[in-house]
């Protein structure tokens, strides 16, 4: 049985992470993540919108992942391919060639990512709020904002 193993924080589910995780899972038998835990996160001085429960019960609930498991440090990926039996990591392209060193205990794969979606794009569109709208704006313009999705 072919053991795929990614990584990631997982943060504001969105379609690029879905297709990552559908892509991952058909290249094996068993997608397994590494999902980076709220003190590891901190470390990588990045903040989460969610908890690491909240981040392992979305994921557990995707077709495509079987089994999920807490990310402490940068260090663990090694022991964790020999411990699962890993014969496949697999990272989104935005990482090429971070995790190169790791070929040394199984192929790693970088696929690439979902063009214009990431965790980051959605929490700065969700600073930002929707686009103000003028009381008097005519309706051409209030429909052409529809259809562009910018209201």
């Amino acid at each position: 049985m072919a053991l795929v193993l990614t990584y990631g924080t997982f943060d504001l589910l969105h379609v690029g992470h879905v297709n990552l995780l559908r892509r991952a899972r058909a290249l094996g038998d068993r997608l397994v993540v590494g999902l980076s835990s709220d003190a590891f996160n901190a470390l990588k001085r990045k903040h989460a919108t969610q908890s690491y429960a909240d981040r392992e019960a979305v994921l557990r609930a995707i077709r495509y992942v079987d089994e999920v498991f807490p990310e402490d440090s940068w260090e663990q990926k090694a022991d964790d391919i020999r411990r699962l039996g890993a014969g496949l990591m697999v990272m989104g392209s935005d990482w090429t060639g971070h995790f190169d060193h790791l070929a040394a205990h199984c192929p790693v794969h970088y696929l690439p990512r979902t063009e214009n979606i990431s965790s980051s794009q959605l929490k700065a569109e969700i600073r930002r709020g929707p686009p103000a709208l003028a009381a008097d704006a005519p309706p051409r313009r209030l429909a052409r904002l529809v259809q562009a999705g910018q209201y």
